[in-house]
């Protein structure tokens, strides 16, 4: 069996066991695309399973930046004997890779691991232009020729979407598990929601309120991306619209749970991402 293809092979089933969202959209693109975006998504999950493991900070931030080392010598042209790190330089070698892009997610997940709770909705959105935005400019090369300024901006606020979408799913969870509110303190404030009724998980007006604000924001962000989705290469744009459309279904999901976020985890069926995959194929048959 050829040797890179048992590196894609491992890439594809972390991002099949991580993220199915992701890969039901993605599997659709030809094949050496799909396993440049595994390869990409599996650089990704790795700087974040660094940062969300259980050990110390210390311990965490010694590993990321090992990791971010591995990096600046992939950069140089070193080749590390990793089946990540060998995967992506059989991508660097066929696309224009952003390197800028990939520094910047780890410097997100150095963010996350110095965590506070954001004051104010400019610090999430710089957060999420770090961990999720950067994402979308390393997709970029991959999936459209058209690697403007304007393209990497509309990538990037994709990303942000997906990040807000993330943290307004996963409330609960990240109180719970890490003890960490992503919701700015500015808008708590703004809708009279406090850390202590989260902490009872408690779900009132203000809550609702307060989770629509930043839903309707995200809401936006996806909207403006539907803008440029003629950019990218015709076989991209299924998989892309997918994408966004199943993430952006998670926000109605918690809507139709009665924005229970705080003790269900909300997903997208199976059923729902096959209606949602038909309704990609007509919208985009009416771009044609």
């Amino acid at each position: 069996m050829n040797a890179i293809y048992t590196d894609y092979k491992y890439c594809r089933e972390i991002i099949k066991r991580h993220s199915k969202s992701f890969y039901y959209a993605f599997k659709q693109l030809p094949e050496d695309d799909a396993n440049a975006v595994y390869a990409i998504y599996t650089f990704c999950r790795m700087a974040d399973d660094i940062v969300d493991q259980t050990a110390s900070v210390d311990y965490r931030k010694a590993v990321l930046d090992t990791f971010n080392s591995k990096l600046l010598q992939f950069e140089e042209g070193i080749l590390i004997d990793e089946p990540m790190w060998r995967a992506l330089k059989d991508v660097h070698q066929r696309y224009p890779l952003d390197l800028t892009a990939f520094k910047m997610q780890i410097t997100g997940q150095q963010m996350d691991l110095m965590y506070t709770q954001p004051e104010t909705i400019k610090d999430i959105e710089r957060y999420s232009l770090y961990v999720a935005g950067s994402v979308g400019r390393m997709l970029l090369p991959i999936l459209s020729t058209n690697v403007t300024l304007e393209m990497k901006e509309n990538a990037e606020k994709l990303g942000i979407a997906m990040q807000i979408t993330n943290i307004l799913r996963d409330i609960g969870e990240d109180f719970k598990r890490y003890q960490r509110v992503y919701i700015p303190k500015q808008i708590m404030n703004k809708f009279n929601y406090t850390n202590q009724q989260l902490a009872s998980f408690e779900i009132n007006s203000d809550f609702i309120n307060m989770w629509e604000y930043l839903a309707q924001y995200a809401e936006t962000l996806y909207d403006e991306f539907l803008h440029y989705i003629n950019q990218y290469h015709i076989h991209a744009r299924l998989p892309l619209l997918l994408s966004m459309l199943v993430y952006k279904e998670i926000l109605n999901e918690v809507r139709r749970n009665n924005y229970d976020c705080l003790t269900k985890r909300n997903h997208v069926s199976t059923l729902d991402k096959y209606r949602i995959h038909q309704e990609a194929i007509v919208y985009l048959k009416g771009e044609e």
